[in-house]
């Protein structure tokens, strides 16, 4: 049977893929592939150097020995578009990737500069935050630069909020983590009561979101809550921590029944940055605007004269959590960059023996001072 029967269309719309995402982007993409045979497919699950790809003939199980690189970055990740082998191909094997669009990655271990891609070609990014534990506004803001750098619309769902009865006290936590999230829908949700669903329905309900979180977050409760149906497997979380098992194991891409898809990812315990800094500067957005009003254009926001930014802390315009949040992880990230760049390398050595000379210098006439 040929690709084009199975298909009984020239339009995207009508396409047994439009469901997981296909468009005309994707069908100019696949076009030289076309003529060789191949199907398209989009790839719902990677397990130990085989993926389950979804095709106008079902879902078929797919070898990717002809698509392993040495770069991490450019392995057979969940959400990817491929072209793989016709029926009738035993084994059946993927023979590309399609360029992607989007990718949501993170560092693999601070020791080292390896990226670990999450999730390809994902338009939201739906960071669980489990309000059975207190707020960590930190590690919020750290998966919200991740995103943002990907290239997806973060949305920010506070998960079990059937545990806070009080509306004026959820109305409070929701503001909170609304401003360490500057242009991020926040939403407050309970799937087992199903408050909250329905506007994260519309939100997701075109394109392909991924869901992240922590274990515990409940991520899989959610996914079944979107998805309609018992799909993900779910366990409850601890009590004393409100963590929770790994339930999910791989990266499961699953289409919504009113329109979307929705990629589940196991829970994250780290969640390092890999050369974020455009998304680092887009969740801390205000303190970037507040920067260029320094009197220094490299102002580090410490001790220098002129400061706007500290100046906002010192007016309560800006809280000091954030500033050293966002401390933090401009620090991580450059780490993160100096490792695989040379030159990022020799500024950073430049700017901390400035910073040195400048602090001893300070110090001497302290001390000349105190004398």
């Amino acid at each position: 049977m040929s690709f084009s029967s199975l298909v009984g269309s020239s339009s995207p719309s009508l396409h047994p893929l439009a469901p997981y995402g296909w468009d005309e982007g994707w069908e100019a993409e696949f076009a030289p592939y076309a003529g060789q045979g191949f199907l398209p497919g989009r790839v719902v699950r990677v397990d130990r150097g085989q993926c389950d790809v979804v095709t106008p003939v079902g879902i078929v199980r797919a070898d990717t020995e002809f698509v392993v690189p040495r770069d991490p970055m450019k392995v057979v990740c969940t959400g990817d578009w491929v072209a793989v082998d016709p029926e009738g191909s035993d084994p059946r094997y993927v023979r590309t990737l399609l360029p992607r669009r989007t990718a949501f990655v993170r560092s693999t271990s601070s020791k080292r500069s390896d990226g670990q891609i999450l999730a390809a070609n994902v338009d939201h990014a739906v960071v669980a935050v489990s309000l059975a534990v207190e707020l960590d506004l930190g590690r919020v803001e750290r998966f919200l630069a991740l995103a943002w750098e990907s290239g997806a619309q973060p949305v920010v769902v506070l998960t079990k909020a059937d545990l806070v009865p009080d509306p004026v006290t959820l109305a409070h936590l929701v503001h909170d983590v609304e401003t360490s999230a500057p242009g991020v829908p926040v939403l407050g949700v309970s799937a087992l009561h199903g408050d909250g669903l329905d506007v994260l329905r519309a939100l997701v309900g075109s394109g392909t979101s991924v869901l992240l979180g922590q274990s515990g977050a409940g991520k899989s409760t959610l996914a079944n809550a979107l998805v309609g149906a018992d799909v993900m497997d779910v366990r409850a979380a601890r009590d004393i921590d409100g963590k929770g098992r790994h339930t999910t194991t791989t990266r499961n891409l699953l289409a919504l029944p009113g329109g979307g898809v929705l990629i589940d990812t196991p829970g994250l315990r780290g969640v390092g940055l890999y050369d974020a800094e455009g998304g680092v500067g887009q969740v801390f957005s205000e303190i970037e605007q507040l920067a260029e009003q320094c009197r220094f254009h490299d102002c580090a926001h410490h001790t220098e004269p002129d400061c706007a930014v500290r100046s906002a802390v010192a007016s309560g315009e800006l809280s000091e959590r954030r500033l050293e949040s966002y401390r933090k992880l401009v620090r991580e990230n450059q780490w993160i960059v100096a490792k695989t760049d040379a030159r990022v390398r020799a500024e950073l050595r430049r700017d901390w023996k400035r910073k040195g000379a400048a602090g001893k210098a300070a110090m001497e006439i302290k001390r000349g001072r105190l004398q």
